[in-house]
């Protein structure tokens, strides 16, 4: 089956789509054939790779786009200094061009990064799909992410999403941030560590979690999230091996104020190394 796009503009960002869709950020982008199909707000967008960027369907608001992708951020300038103390990720670097953090809605991201404890990239995926099914708006083959009151109007069908035991804490989120509690948009003016301590005040959030937050929705590069794969990586290639805060300041204190794109390409190099 041939997916036909017929783009709306041309984005010109050095950008590589597939690491930087693919590498586990945001859940709701597939790949059919060379074409990478999301959901950004209440719009279906398509994406291409081309020499010098991407084409895109599906939505007329380049700022959004740019936005999207932190076309602001220089990524020469972002590489050569989390690298400038570590060759190896000077290495990752340069044969992992275009490698791009996303800046991710904020609602969007704490709530679907809350369903992702203790779960692979996949089963992720699967659980932010049903969620949008179930409670976010029909865009015509794909469905919105909903907003936390569409979540409490239909609290009584979170069953169906099949979250497990993540049921009550998703519907508590949403009851928190409708009410005022939180304020996700707000957590993007704190900084790191105030930011880092309001997420960890959420049920069901842990400084993993919180630090994925951080890194991909609330502008906080230093950012350094250790999952399991990143945590073996600290301990074999640097010797860390204490608990998540040591390894995590050892961390910010090696790659500096850009941690999080350095983290990145370690989870990467689990794909480029031989």
């Amino acid at each position: 089956m041939f997916v036909i796009v017929v783009p709306d503009m041309r984005i010109e960002l050095d950008v590589s789509l597939d690491p930087t869709l693919g590498c586990g950020q945001a859940h709701r982008w597939i790949k059919k054939g060379d074409i990478w199909e999301g959901v950004l707000g209440k719009e279906i967008i398509s994406l291409k790779q081309t020499e010098d960027g991407f084409e895109c369907s599906g939505t007329d608001d380049k700022a959004m786009i740019l936005d999207y992708f932190r076309a602001d951020d220089d990524l020469n300038e972002i590489y050569a200094d989390c690298s400038k103390n570590d060759p190896y990720v000077a290495s990752l670097a340069e044969r992992c061009p275009g490698l791009r953090l996303l800046r991710q809605d904020p609602w969007e991201c704490m709530a679907t990064y809350l369903l992702a404890t203790n779960a692979n990239v996949k089963r992720i995926g699967c659980m932010v799909e049903n969620v949008c099914k179930e409670f976010g708006k029909d865009l015509g083959g794909r469905h919105s992410f909903p907003t936390p009151e569409e979540i409490i109007d239909g609290k009584s069908r979170i069953s169906n999403c099949r979250l497990g035991y993540r049921d009550e804490r998703f519907v508590e989120l949403a009851h928190r941030v409708a009410d005022g509690d939180i304020d996700p948009y707000e957590l993007r003016k704190m900084d790191y560590q105030g930011c880092v301590n309001m997420l960890l005040s959420i049920k069901g959030i842990g400084p993993k979690v919180a630090d994925c937050i951080a890194l991909f929705s609330m502008d906080h590069l230093e950012a350094f999230p250790i999952d399991a794969r990143i945590g073996r990586m600290m301990k074999e290639r640097y010797g860390q091996d204490g608990n998540y805060r040591d390894i995590s300041d050892y961390a910010r204190r090696r790659f500096g104020r850009y941690a999080g794109y350095a983290q990145e390409l370690l989870y990467h190099s689990g794909f480029i190394d031989p």
